[in-house]
């Protein structure tokens, strides 16, 4: 079961092309200037089952998926088990964004066994001094679009690059 504050499809804000965006609650970073501050609470989502959440994905073949909220990180289990199910019955990418940074979230064995399943991790705390309009896909330039399937062959973090199709 995982906290879910909203599912919008269609999005085209969380990542290239339309993606189904899931949406959850709870986040320990509660970043000053957060644009999502309902989902600092974790009582603030409605439980869905994996079933619930894999209904409204697989009813979009077109769109890839999203994990947002609040933090997805800050329920690994529950997402790992959705994102365990879009790879054994889509063929869709998955983009996750956590106030976490990717070095941190490799040493917690739940959150790593997350990221194994990852595309594309949009990582760090939203800083409001840093704060940029113009950036792809993130709200502050401390923020990084990284590539987890390389970062974590090559042990190092690896960039996420537009232009390179994932």
């Amino acid at each position: 079961m995982l906290s879910i504050l909203d599912i919008v499809e269609d999005t085209m804000v969380d990542g290239p092309g339309f993606r189904t965006s899931i949406y959850c609650a709870g986040c320990p970073n509660a970043c000053p200037g957060c644009h999502n501050p309902k989902s600092w609470n974790i009582e603030n989502g409605r439980m869905m089952t994996t079933e619930d959440i894999m209904k409204i994905i697989e009813s979009d073949p077109f769109a890839n998926v999203t994990f947002s909220g609040g933090d997805p990180m800050f329920q690994p289990e529950g997402f790992t088990e959705l994102a365990q199910a879009i790879r054994k019955r889509t063929n869709k990418t998955i983009w996750c964004f956590s106030g976490f940074t990717f070095e941190a979230l490799v040493r917690n064995e739940k959150q790593r066994e997350l990221l194994r399943l990852i595309d594309v991790l949009v990582d760090g705390p939203f800083v409001q001094a840093l704060r940029d309009e113009d950036l792809l896909f993130r709200g502050s330039s401390n923020q990084r679009l990284i590539d987890v399937p390389r970062s974590l062959e090559e042990g190092r973090v690896v960039l996420y690059r537009p232009d390179i199709t994932i």
